[in-house]
């Protein structure tokens, strides 16, 4: 989440300070994309980012909780999809749910995701495995199961914004510029 100009308190998130869990991140420039991966990383290319500040750890299962229950957001894993969104589609598929990773058990081509992603029926931030899984436990764990609009939507809410591509991927690198991986 960044700039601190977006960041206030608010009646609805009690911490005291909204910068205490946050990060400054000095401007400066790398090298962004991959040449060697997937077409849409391609070209790799200089960016300059600015400064901006970053939440230090990922929004959590707690954190996630106190915004659902103060503005009775619904994620987009929670919605059924519509039957005009998709044609022709059977009606038992209609229903709401999100990706869980599942291990493979041999072998697999790592350009298939589809060998680790399995579609869970009643998937969601409060069941990351399904209908009969809880966060019980887990308060501090990072949320899952969030889309881009319901990572919007908690940003708006405790007073920040997201990162662009270019500022997270800028931090995530802590200064290892040109690293095929963010980790080295």
């Amino acid at each position: 989440m960044s700039s601190p100009s977006q960041v206030s308190n608010r009646v609805e998130t009690p911490e005291a300070d909204p910068l205490a869990d946050m990060i400054f991140v000095p401007g400066g420039e790398f090298r962004m994309g991959s040449d060697n991966h997937y077409l849409e990383e391609a070209p790799v290319h200089r960016v300059k980012v600015d400064s901006f500040w970053i939440d230090r750890t990922p929004v959590t299962n707690r954190q996630f909780r106190k915004f659902v229950n103060a503005t009775k957001h619904v994620t987009f894993a929670e919605l059924a999809p519509k039957a005009e969104d998709y044609p022709g589609a059977l009606p038992h598929m209609l229903k709401a749910g999100s990706l869980v990773f599942s291990p493979p058990k041999g072998p697999v081509d790592l350009k298939d995701w589809s060998q680790w992603w399995q579609f869970k029926f009643g998937a969601d931030w409060r069941r990351p495995y399904g209908p009969r899984s809880s966060i019980g436990g887990m308060d501090d764990y990072p949320v899952v199961h969030v889309a881009y609009r319901d990572a919007e939507a908690y940003a708006r809410w405790a007073g920040k914004e997201l990162p662009t591509e270019a500022e997270w991927e800028f931090a995530a690198r802590g200064g290892l510029d040109g690293a095929e991986y963010a980790w080295g």
